[in-house]
């Protein structure tokens, strides 16, 4: 993820909120930058994170996780968003670090929103998936989703696939399968690069800009990393706990994602770094002349 840039004079206010499964941002989270621009409700099922002209705000889970499905629901800011940029994504840190990013870029009234995804993998990005949305982000909430195993990393809108990073290790492609993360929400102001490359500035008058987050959740079978004992703990149980572990656990794209995969991929993405000619001249990046269905 981009480093933020983080001053003007708006106000922009991130609201998420849990599903009435038990988790508490306040219980869960903690506020590592702009304590002051975070404010929970609702008893810890919503927190409000704001930026404005002295800082922004983020938040990073307490545990963090080797493996898993992650899941938030977002509504976006409507109407003038440009030069924003509301997130969720997992990082482990450090200067080798695993990253799995979702980016909502903001964009002037009437334009749409363009989601920007990367990832990092052994401290390498420069992986970044570009898509348009097949419906009004900021008219109702929708399901964004991270699934990560030791197979794949599979980003999902409303269950559908949109991007698919194969553990192409043993091809000599660095795969997150080391490093715990934790999982992150952030806002910053960005209009040095966020919209139309960043010809398109903050519109101040604008604020406050509102987002909303809900209905977060971790797969109940995700890997804790033990930080004791330095390593991931998953979580024992019944049998159909483990069911549901080996089932994410083991999950890869069937012929049916394959295929909705490329629709999307045929309609609404609007860059691959894997066809710029220009910033890799002299021939792709490994990963991208493996075949993406390739087992």
């Amino acid at each position: 993820m981009r480093a933020s840039g983080l001053c003007r004079h708006a106000v922009l206010v991130l609201a998420l909120a849990v599903a009435a499964g038990g988790h508490d941002f306040r219980r869960d989270f903690d506020v590592v930058w702009g304590e002051g621009n975070a404010r929970f409700r609702d008893g810890g099922q919503q927190v409000e994170l704001s930026l404005d002209e002295r800082t922004g705000a983020r938040l990073q889970s307490k545990q963090r996780y080797l493996f898993g499905h992650f899941d938030l629901e977002i509504k976006l800011v409507p109407g003038e968003s440009a030069g924003t940029i509301t997130s969720f994504y997992i990082c482990t840190g450090g200067a080798r670090h695993d990253e799995v990013d979702f980016e909502f870029l903001g964009n002037a009234s009437g334009e749409p929103y363009l989601l920007h995804t990367n990832i990092f993998s052994d401290g390498r990005g420069e992986r970044e998936q570009q898509f348009v949305l097949w419906f009004d982000p900021t008219a109702d909430f929708h399901t964004y989703s991270i699934l990560w195993n030791p197979h794949n990393i599979i980003l999902y809108i409303d269950g559908t696939p949109i991007r698919v990073f194969r553990n192409n290790a043993a091809r000599g492609v660095p795969f997150p399968a080391r490093q715990p993360a934790h999982v992150f929400a952030s806002i910053w102001d960005a209009e040095d690069w966020a919209t139309q490359g960043g010809r398109v500035k903050t519109d101040w008058a604008s604020a406050p800009f509102v987002a909303a987050y809900r209905r977060y959740n971790v797969s109940s079978s995700a890997c804790v990393w033990d930080e004791g004992d330095g390593r991931a703990r998953c979580p024992a149980g019944g049998a159909r706990r483990r069911r549901r572990q080996a089932a994410w656990m083991a999950q890869k794209m069937d012929w049916w994602s394959w295929m909705t995969l490329s629709w999307v991929r045929m309609n609404y993405m609007v860059y691959d770094y894997c066809d710029d000619r220009r910033r890799f001249p002299h021939g792709a990046p490994p990963e991208c002349v493996i075949p993406i269905g390739r087992s």
